[in-house]
């Protein structure tokens, strides 16, 4: 007998289970748990589910926000080790109280851990002082009544010099005498907040090397400087092309020399700058220069300091280089942090050119550098457009880009030199919400981006982490020790 009514076909099961009543779909799933771990501590489940997505080289800073892998970054190794970034150099912007200092300490203390000396030129805070302490570095205090660093002082490269022979020997003296003029005209540009002339930078030139001549192995301060052009010596008149005329030699000569009687005791600067270096810097070890006795009202002073530490510590490092390069001393490794870059770039016109002329010279193969500031607008509130464009190339030269949170006012400027995606955009600006009020404690509690930062190498997506501080390292990361310190109990 012939079928009159066509049967239903049974329902195909989903994913979900057996659709349709009766059939039991099941509305949520779990997701499968998953663990991490080591190839030794699982090799037995060779081949594994999934890879971790973030080099494994480097110094351990957090876990990825994404997917709690641990996140292993630092400069010099993602450039010596595994050839991620063009050069060994990073820059950190996020606002204040978000932890710039503690990543960058962090990066510090690992990469102290590989052997590579950190050194901070300029710690105003300070931030620096208690870890390079901790891990047995140098510590040198600068500021009124504090401490000096003579500008003119050459510290260890004068000796490298003496140990060196032939061109090794002559590219170290070009050095030193180079990095002497930039500081002095860079002390010159802070105080006129414009730069010398093309004419006064050649005076000076040619009167540190009469200076050179004069004091031989004793190191000269900025009142020898001073006396030297004021003694009008043929080799600096004829540069000062005064035409045989004294009086004429004077008249073009006196807006440096007032300039340079400034830096001296009785000036704005308070001769921290013109007296004999109070401790000359190690090259062995960790250096820290604390200039935190420095009032913030005192800006010309600290953008002077921190020019001077820069100056000096980057003449430092390239004596190392060439001893080792002679074969005379190891081979060390250095990690630069310099912090603030804000500071000095607005103290005035021309420092711009000083302090990229700072990161350029002699920059070799085994140093890195940590420039660290608040935000693009830092770069971009300089007074001239070509300053604005010379300052943005620090950052857009970085090997690495690393941004804590950031307001949403600042993504326009950041995107034109770091490629971020809408969500890496909202990451950062989320970051950057204020603190909420805990009613039961009665105090904020933390901001929502603290400790969380965002590495960008390149047009590669950003890796999202948070930096976790171990026991260990809470100690050295008290920022507000001040604040913290309690109050002397009565008896």
């Amino acid at each position: 007998m012939a079928r009159t009514t066509k049967e239903a076909r049974p329902p195909r099961p989903t994913a979900r289970g057996w659709p349709g009543p009766g059939g039991g779909t099941v509305g949520y799933v779990d997701p499968a748990p998953e663990w991490r771990g080591t190839t030794v501590q699982v090799c037995g489940l060779w081949p594994f589910g999934a890879g971790a997505g973030t080099p494994m080289v480097g110094v351990p800073l957090g876990r990825d926000l994404d997917s709690g892998a641990t996140v292993c970054c630092d400069p010099v190794s993602w450039f010596m080790r595994t050839g991620l970034l063009a050069n060994p150099s990073m820059f950190v912007l996020g606002r204040p109280g978000l932890g710039k200092s503690t990543v960058v300490r962090r990066m510090a203390l690992g990469l102290s851990g590989y052997g590579v000396h950190p050194l901070v030129f300029g710690d105003l805070k300070p931030d620096y002082t208690d870890l390079i302490r901790a891990i047995g570095g140098q510590v040198i205090s600068l500021g009124r009544g504090r401490g000096n660093l003579n500008v003119l002082d050459p510290g260890e490269s004068l000796q490298a010099a003496a140990r060196l022979t032939g061109d090794a020997r002559r590219r170290l003296l070009a050095d030193i005498h180079g990095r002497r003029l930039h500081m002095v005209s860079a002390l010159v540009t802070i105080l006129r907040s414009a730069p010398p002339t093309d004419r006064e930078e050649t005076i000076l030139s040619a009167a540190l090397n009469v200076l050179d001549d004069r004091t031989g192995a004793q190191t000269p301060v900025l009142g020898d400087l001073v006396r030297v052009i004021k003694d009008a010596p043929e080799a600096v008149r004829s540069v000062a092309l005064d035409r045989g005329d004294l009086a004429r030699y004077r008249d073009i000569t006196e807006n440096l020399e007032a300039s340079l009687t400034a830096l001296l005791g009785d000036g704005r600067l308070g001769g921290t700058f013109a007296r004999p270096t109070t401790e000359p810097m190690k090259l062995d070890r960790p250096v820290c220069f604390d200039v935190s006795g420095i009032d913030d009202s005192e800006t010309l002073l600290q953008a002077a300091a921190l020019l001077s530490c820069w100056s000096y510590g980057f003449g430092a490092v390239s004596a190392a280089h060439a001893l080792a390069d002679a074969g005379l001393e190891p081979q060390r490794n250095y990690f630069l942090v310099m912090d603030e870059l804000w500071r000095v770039l607005q103290a005035g016109r021309g420092l711009v050119d000083r302090v990229n002329a700072l990161t350029r010279l002699d920059r070799q193969r085994g140093v890195g550098l940590a420039m660290v500031t608040h935000s693009i607008d830092d770069l971009l509130a300089l007074p001239t457009e070509e300053d604005r464009t010379k300052a943005k190339g620090f950052v857009e030269r970085a090997g690495m880009v690393i941004c804590g949170g950031l307001p949403p006012a600042e993504m326009p400027h950041l995107s034109q030199v770091v490629e971020l995606t809408e969500a890496e955009k909202r990451l950062l600006t989320d970051w950057s919400t204020p603190p909420a009020w805990d009613a039961t404690g009665g105090r904020h509690t933390d901001p929502p981006g603290l400790g969380n930062f965002l590495i960008k190498v390149g047009s590669r997506p950003g890796i999202p982490l948070h930096v976790d501080l171990t026991k260990a390292e809470l100690a050295v990361n008290d920022t507000n020790r001040r604040w913290n310190r309690q109050a002397p109990q009565k008896t």
